[in-house]
């Protein structure tokens, strides 16, 4: 259904939809939990999808030291970028989209997000709504909100690409169409929304009302 209707713009998550950074974040992750006597698994668990903020207080860290553990973690992320990759096909899927037609929204800090996508040789859009940007982090929908506003459009004419359920629950809040992407997936995720695995059978199309048209990549020699 997704690729039967056109779009004012794309709006992507970042960890897990256009690079991955599963091994980095799991290591600097368990490393924190282990220092604060929390079962690592479980820490992991909760923190995919949403700013380190909101999983620092979720296990009872004193808000008093909220912002110093914040920063500490933020820090450790920067610098362990090793395994930092693109998802398959996405450096060619973003170098097809016009410049004002896309955004990156991340529960990254700034600067992380600089990090990263430098690290998976990525060039970050002219708009990018990072955690620092918004007041609530996913599953609210303020980022996308947020980043849907500055390219001119409305959330409600976007398709937004998400791979963790906190983020599909925030752009589901904005009113976006969702596409989710499985390439970090262990295993299928349970979804009503339509899933790919990597962006190595899609390409973009503009119709004639400068709209962006999903469709499937063509192989020049299998026409």
């Amino acid at each position: 259904m997704l690729m039967q209707r056109s779009y004012a713009a794309f709006l992507f998550d970042m960890d897990g939809t256009l690079l991955d950074s599963i091994a980095s974040a799991v290591r600097v992750w368990t490393r924190w939990a282990e220092r604060h006597g929390l079962d690592a698994a479980a820490v992991v668990e909760t923190m995919h999808g949403v700013r380190a903020v909101e999983t620092v207080r979720r296990w009872g860290v004193p808000e008093a030291q909220v912002p110093h553990e914040v920063a500490a973690l933020t820090q450790a992320e920067i610098d362990d970028v090793e395994g930092v990759v693109a998802i398959a096909g996405v450096e060619r899927f973003l170098q097809s989209l016009p410049p004002d037609r896309w955004a990156i929204v991340t529960s990254a800090p700034r600067a992380l997000a600089a990090r990263r996508l430098a690290a998976a040789g990525l060039v970050p859009p002219a708009v990018l709504v990072t955690a620092e940007d918004v007041a609530r982090g996913k599953p609210a929908p303020d980022g996308f909100l947020a980043a849907a506003k500055r390219l001119g459009v409305t959330a409600d004419d976007c398709l937004v690409w998400e791979d963790a359920p906190a983020g599909i629950a925030a752009a589901e809040a904005s009113g976006a169409s969702v596409m989710v992407v499985g390439a970090t997936h262990a295993h299928p995720m349970a979804t009503r929304h339509p899933v790919v695995a990597d962006y190595e059978d899609l390409a973009v199309t503009i119709n004639g009302a400068g709209r962006l048209v999903l469709g499937p990549q063509v192989n020049p020699s299998h026409p």
